[in-house]
């Protein structure tokens, strides 16, 4: 017997950026696997860069990114009707083709450019535009919309942690599946599916058990200069995702 193709949901996100809060909604659904960073070891690979638990990494998947595409295009563990995927926009070096991406029904998850550096530098001090993910994730963004004739489903962070239900709602209504209530909630503590870096970055979100408020609003003011210049150039490509944001789909009564 045959087995059906799943759905593969491919989220393209930056760090800091509640992606893996949004990891742990959809892995507690019932019909779906998900997949922490696939292409992160690759990425450290080819750029040479020094990040948390570097080795670790390195040692934990795949350094050649043909390799993790023809995963990602492939069958889902253990047979998940939905194949969620955490992508950073990042991660996709010059390099890296985006064919594959084709196989995939893809959505961008974004934060405001002040408020991904002031939690991203928290972590890890030295930080470019690059690292951060905007423009890139712009290029993913415009690719997709010229392929599918029209925009594709957009999520703002803030959007979701003020109302996980709506927002989710019509997230799934956009990408042809069903709202799950359980996505709203899920047991404290780490997962078997998180990236072997999760002990540098996923201490908040493994304390967590759903989406909790948003934060403050993190103004440009509370950037030194450095970082200033670096949300300011972020911030076209930030704007230009976010006027296609999906809006929260109405309580039902």
């Amino acid at each position: 017997m045959t087995t059906p193709e799943p759905i593969r949901i491919a989220m393209w996100s930056g760090p800091r950026n509640i992606s893996t809060a949004m990891m742990r909604a959809f892995e507690n659904r019932g019909d779906t696997t998900v997949v922490d960073e696939p292409f992160y070891a690759a990425y450290l690979a080819t750029t040479g860069l020094d990040h948390p638990m570097r080795d670790a990494v390195l040692a934990s998947q795949p350094t050649d990114w043909r390799i993790v595409a023809q995963a990602m295009t492939g069958p889902a563990p253990a047979g998940a009707a939905v194949f969620y995927q955490k992508h950073m926009t990042h991660h996709m070096t010059p390099g890296v083709e985006l064919d594959w991406t084709t196989a995939c029904r893809n959505a961008f998850l974004i934060r405001a450019p002040e408020a991904v550096l002031a939690s991203y530098t928290a972590k890890r001090e030295d930080v470019t535009l690059a690292d951060i993910g905007f423009e890139r994730q712009r290029e993913l963004f415009e690719r997709e919309a010229d392929r599918l004739g029209a925009p594709p489903p957009v999520v703002e962070g803030r959007d979701v942690l003020a109302d996980p239900r709506g927002t989710l709602t019509a997230l799934c209504e956009a990408l042809g599946v069903s709202f799950d209530p359980a996505m709203l909630a899920w047991p404290a503590g780490p997962r078997d599916t998180d990236g072997v870096w999760a002990p540098a970055w996923y201490d908040a979100v493994e304390r967590s058990t759903g989406f909790g408020p948003p934060g403050p609003e993190v103004s440009s003011a509370a950037l030194n200069d450095d970082l200033r210049r670096i949300a300011d150039a972020a911030r076209p490509h930030y704007e230009r995702l976010a006027a296609f944001r999906l809006a929260a789909a109405p309580a039902l009564d």
